[in-house]
């Protein structure tokens, strides 16, 4: 089992729990297309994953590919996500 996962947080999470729960799904979902990619070194290259005010803004330790950066915008434009293309990504 892995358990080194990338931390989850969001602006106003104290106020709006349901940030962090929809940042689990849109993880989950993310996880799931670079499984079926066959990508395992992906999961070793995220540090953090947060919704600032409706942007989600992924963070890295190496630059992804343009693959890992569609993950998450099929994720985040999806109905576990926020429905938006509002993806941003640091490194």
């Amino acid at each position: 089992m892995f358990l080194d996962h990338p931390s989850i947080t969001a602006t106003n999470a104290q106020t709006e729990a349901d940030r962090l729960e929809r940042l689990q799904r849109v993880y989950g979902y993310a996880m799931a297309l670079a499984d079926s990619a066959g990508n395992a070194d992906f999961v070793d290259k995220l540090v953090q994953l947060h919704d600032h005010k409706g942007t989600l803004i992924v963070f890295w330790h190496a630059a992804p590919s343009e693959e890992e950066r569609d993950y998450f915008a099929r994720a985040w434009t999806s109905k576990v996500g926020d429905g938006t293309t509002l993806v941003e990504h640091e490194y």
